[in-house]
């Protein structure tokens, strides 16, 4: 059963969330601490090359499934127009001013 975004715990991930289904690239750039990292399937990318391609120009779309650790994991239905739709995990790690600092992502 999918969580509605406006329904997950912590703020900084359901904006995050948010950002992404509304293609905010703007909104989502605002949540993020300035020298954020990420990595998808355990490698680390390249942050601005990675949601360019992964989310922005592709229409990345997140339904999520499960939340834990607060809200900080997710387990989502992650589909955009370059892999279609698959079972992704994500952890997110949050500063204490609320801006995401590192966000991990792959196939759950």
């Amino acid at each position: 059963m999918t969580i509605q975004p406006a329904k997950l715990s912590d703020p900084a991930v359901r904006a995050f969330v948010n950002a992404v289904n509304s293609h905010d690239r703007e909104g989502f750039m605002s949540l993020l601490a300035p020298g954020a990292t990420m990595s998808d399937d355990g490698s680390d990318r390249d942050l601005a090359e990675w949601i360019d391609r992964e989310i922005f120009s592709s229409h990345g779309h997140m339904d999520v499934d499960n939340e834990s650790r607060g809200g900080r994991d997710l387990i989502a239905r992650y589909r955009n127009d370059a892999w279609g739709e698959m079972r992704t995990k994500w952890h997110f790690e949050v500063e204490d001013d609320g801006r995401i600092s590192r966000f991990e992502t792959g196939q759950a």
